[in-house]
């Protein structure tokens, strides 16, 4: 039995069961993946998968045994070349970070200079997706830490600790009713058009929980993942913007926009960092997770990859 062939197993399962969509993920052939996990059935005497014809339809008892095994090789595999790079290359290398749009173009950016800044021989490679997406890429191995506030925590496979609470707030032009009006209430929004995220992005369940708390059916008129986008179509009439605070703080204020905070109304919002659990963390990711919040430390985070949830949640 060859990596190759713990590879391909692995690569099946997530694509589905699709070996084609497989191959290609490997740049392989659809046959060579097909032989070489006949082949290590044979070996080990097993069925993975059970098959109709030559199409796999699901992964067997005893495949799900060896999907566990392959698993924790190749994770080690990983974290073998992780210690070899640490050692060997400097502290150089490539941080990979999976994020959400809101995290990477408000939150990150100050944490990433810094770090550039401490280790300038460290490439930085972002990858943005939605909450779920940033999940994916921990348990795939595409990122080293994943930064996001929904989903996060719905994946057993990884260690996530709190980064920093945030909240929405309101954002309509100057002239607009609601500038004049003291107190905003969820039953005023109501009765409005509302912009604002992607049901699967930054603190949306808060926002739909609140209204349905209280039997309400806001208009939502625009869905976006973009901040930014929201607040172009609130500047054009369309709407009330709900947006994540750091959308509207510093340098991304937007001069002709009022904003109201909205905590009172829709809660706050944890944002959390995760990694894979057993995941080898070089010293580089650890300090960028320093960077990310006070919360945060080398030992904290050392402590919750080789605990449980009880011992390090705060």
């Amino acid at each position: 039995m060859n990596l190759h062939q713990f590879r391909f197993v692995q690569e099946a399962v997530r694509r589905n069961l699709n070996l084609t969509e497989a191959a290609k993920a490997l740049h392989t052939s659809q046959p060579g993946v097909s032989k070489a996990i006949i082949e290590l059935e044979d070996e080990l005497g097993i069925e993975i998968f059970a098959r109709h014809g030559k199409r796999i339809k699901r992964v067997t008892e005893p495949g799900v045994q060896v999907l566990k095994s392959i698993e924790i090789i190749l994770r080690e595999v990983n974290n073998l070349k992780r210690i070899g790079e640490q050692y060997s290359a400097q502290d150089s290398g490539t941080l990979s970070i999976a994020t959400t749009h809101t995290q990477a173009r408000y939150v990150l950016p100050d944490s990433v200079a810094k770090l550039r800044k401490a280790y300038p021989k460290v490439g930085i490679s972002l990858h943005q997706g939605s909450p779920d997406q940033v999940a994916k890429m921990l348990l795939e191995e595409v990122a080293e830490i994943g930064v996001a506030t929904e989903s996060l925590v719905n994946y057993p496979e990884l260690v996530t600790l709190p980064c920093y609470e945030w909240q929405h707030v309101l954002v309509f032009p100057f002239d607009h009713p609601l500038a004049t009006q003291e107190r905003i209430t969820l039953e005023d929004l109501a009765q409005l058009p509302l912009i604002t995220y992607h049901p699967s992005f930054t603190g949306r369940t808060r926002i739909d929980q609140a209204f349905a708390l209280r039997h309400l059916k806001p208009e939502i008129v625009l869905e976006a993942i973009d901040s930014d986008v929201i607040k172009t179509y609130v500047k054009l009439g369309m709407g009330v913007g709900i947006v994540a605070e750091m959308a509207m703080q510093g340098e991304n204020q937007t001069p002709d926009l009022s904003s109201r905070p909205a905590g009172q109304l829709f809660g706050h919002n944890l944002a959390r960092v995760a990694f894979k659990r057993g995941t080898y963390l070089r010293h580089f990711v650890l300090r960028f997770a320093e960077l990310l919040s006070d919360r945060l430390s080398r030992d904290l985070i050392l402590r919750a990859m080789s605990g449980t949830p009880d011992d390090y949640e705060l």
